[in-house]
């Protein structure tokens, strides 16, 4: 397994993550938590020693008990706080530190390595900020926490608004953003920002639905059509993607997607998540692979660079 300096952290970290969250959650809702932590100690076996998880998907206890017994100082833990309640009332600071004692618990650890405010809007990200930077603070000299992350809620801000700013203020180490084939707008408005200031960054939703489901897919084409951020003839004659894999350059579209995220100028993890360690076994080969040929980057800039209105959900 490849790895790589995750930012300013200094931390070193292997190029693929395992994600506990998204559809699959590790498997644990279909199959249980014993079956969830199983795919968590094959992706250590396979090398991953960036894992991923949230409060909120309660994935926590499986990534704990899939990795209870391994030095702790061998891998790196990222997990997040919903920092408002369901009808979208910030909520009070002494929440942060009550809500990360829970993940410790439930992880098995005395410290999380990255913190983050979880998929915050551009709307709440000063409140947000306002409110919880303290309490991050805080954890971070008690050594609850080594470094404070924020993720973006990219399925209901595509075009990454809260991001550009997060960076400016410069006070996260680390970020979470969404970055595919279909909507690779990140290069162009937060991984600047983000090499610039050395931040690490996460990528999530390198394949999504619209990568393996073609009626999602044609749906997602349709929102960029409409949105007049590609041109149509181009679509029409490349939009379904088989150029990736009839021309030779990828076994798969999700192979070639998971190779277009991993291999971005300031990406440091790209984010697998499945519930089936075969399943991640061929997405950790993915993201070890060489990059895409330069001819095929230049026909995905053509088709879907203007691109910023789907994250490929």
């Amino acid at each position: 397994m490849e790895t790589a300096t995750l930012g300013r952290t200094g931390l070193r970290v292997s190029v693929a993550g395992l994600g506990g969250g998204g559809f699959s959650r590790l498997g644990i809702e279909k199959y249980g938590e014993a079956h969830s932590a199983s795919v968590v100690r094959a992706a250590y076996d396979g090398g991953v020693t960036f894992f991923d998880t949230a409060m909120a998907y309660g994935t926590e206890g499986a990534v704990g008990a899939g990795l209870r017994g391994v030095a702790r100082d061998s891998y790196v833990i990222s997990t997040k706080f919903t920092y408002a309640d369901r009808e979208g009332n910030i909520l009070p600071e002494a929440a942060l530190t009550e809500c990360l004692e829970n993940s410790l618990r439930r992880l098995g650890t005395d410290y999380v390595d990255i913190y983050h405010l979880h998929a915050v809007t551009a709307g709440d990200y000063a409140r947000a900020t306002e409110t919880f930077a303290p309490a991050l603070i805080k954890a971070r000299e008690a050594g609850k926490i080594r470094f404070p992350g924020l993720t973006e809620r990219f399925f209901a801000e595509t075009s990454h608004a809260v991001l550009p700013t997060a960076l400016r203020d410069d006070f996260f180490d680390v970020i979470m953003t969404g970055y595919n084939i279909l909507n690779p707008s990140a290069a162009k408005t937060v991984l600047p920002l983000a090499i610039e200031r050395n931040v690490g960054v996460l990528c999530m939703f390198a394949v999504r639905r619209a990568l393996h489901d073609t009626k999602q897919l044609k749906t997602d084409l349709d929102r960029i059509l409409a949105a007049g951020q590609a041109d149509p003839e181009l679509v029409r004659r490349d939009g379904m993607l088989e150029f990736l894999t009839d021309s030779g350059a990828a076994k798969s579209v999700m192979e070639a997607a998971y190779r277009f995220c991993r291999h971005t100028p300031g990406i440091h993890v790209t984010l697998t998540g499945t519930g089936s360690a075969e399943h991640l076994a061929e997405n950790l080969a993915a993201i070890n692979s060489p990059p895409l040929p330069e001819d095929i980057l230049v026909r995905l800039e053509e088709l879907f660079g203007g691109v910023d209105c789907v994250s490929g959900q």
